[in-house]
């Protein structure tokens, strides 16, 4: 299949299936490590994995897969984020159902491996309002934590804030910080295929309008706070980040 040109990295598109592959290889180790922890305590008994490590795994994983396949697809590895880069232009929407279909793959792939060599442990490793915590309040902080976490990757690849490499640290340092005090409250997921695929999987889909609303009703929240700082979208350098930049 002869590549086509692409004007934002003046080189060939990476062929398509290789961005998607990306996406669905990324979004199942992410969620592989978002799940897991729950599930391995539940099966060996105890608090093996603690939970400091629980929500500071999924950060280090995406600081991982931003800087060892960034390149290829813009490692999104979230629906938010694919639709927030498309909204301020920096990515294609005619791309977006590919990338979603991607990710949602990735995510059930990844529960369903947890499920079949660990079993099914009720709702271990899924996302969930803490006691006392309604489902509306659960997708108000889902919100708040995704707006939080899409204004990082939009603010570290925009024009001369683009930090490059350092956008791993940035972003899975947000993670990372939003699960730590966070977590108790809702599992701080930030991510709609993080909390449906598995529980869909696990067949526990309790409050999942809230793991739905919340982070999707973020995207036009932090693209328009994107706008009042930075200005509108669609730069080279954004289109870059977001696209990726690899050439075959």
């Amino acid at each position: 299949m002869p590549a086509s040109r692409d004007p934002i990295v003046g080189g060939a598109n990476p062929v398509w299936w290789r961005r998607v592959f990306g996406e669905l290889l990324g979004t199942f180790f992410l969620v592989l490590v978002s799940v897991g922890p729950g599930v391995v305590n539940q099966r060996v008994g105890g608090e093996q994995v603690s939970r400091t490590a629980a929500v500071v795994a999924p950060g280090l994983m995406v600081a991982s897969i931003i800087l060892f396949m960034g390149a290829v697809s813009g490692a999104h590895l979230n629906p938010s984020v694919t639709l927030a880069f498309a909204l301020r232009r920096d990515f294609p929407w005619r791309r977006v159902p590919g990338y979603l279909a991607a990710q949602f793959a990735g995510s059930v792939a990844a529960a369903g491996l947890l499920a079949g060599l660990l079993g099914g442990h009720g709702t271990a490793g899924l996302t969930l309002p803490a006691p006392g915590v309604g489902t509306p309040l659960a997708l108000a902080w889902e919100l708040v934590l995704t707006v939080g976490l899409i204004s990082t990757i939009l603010g570290t690849a925009s024009g001369a804030q683009n930090v490059g490499p350092l956008a791993a640290v940035a972003v899975g340092g947000y993670l990372a910080l939003a699960g730590l005090w966070a977590s108790p409250l809702t599992g701080a997921s930030m991510n709609v295929f993080r909390s449906l695929g598995p529980a869909l999987v696990y067949g526990q889909p309790r409050a999942w309008w809230a793991y739905l609303l919340g982070p999707l009703l973020a995207v036009p929240v932090a693209v328009g706070l994107a706008v009042l700082l930075r200005g509108p979208g669609g730069t080279r350098a954004s289109r870059r980040v977001a696209q990726g930049t690899v050439r075959h």
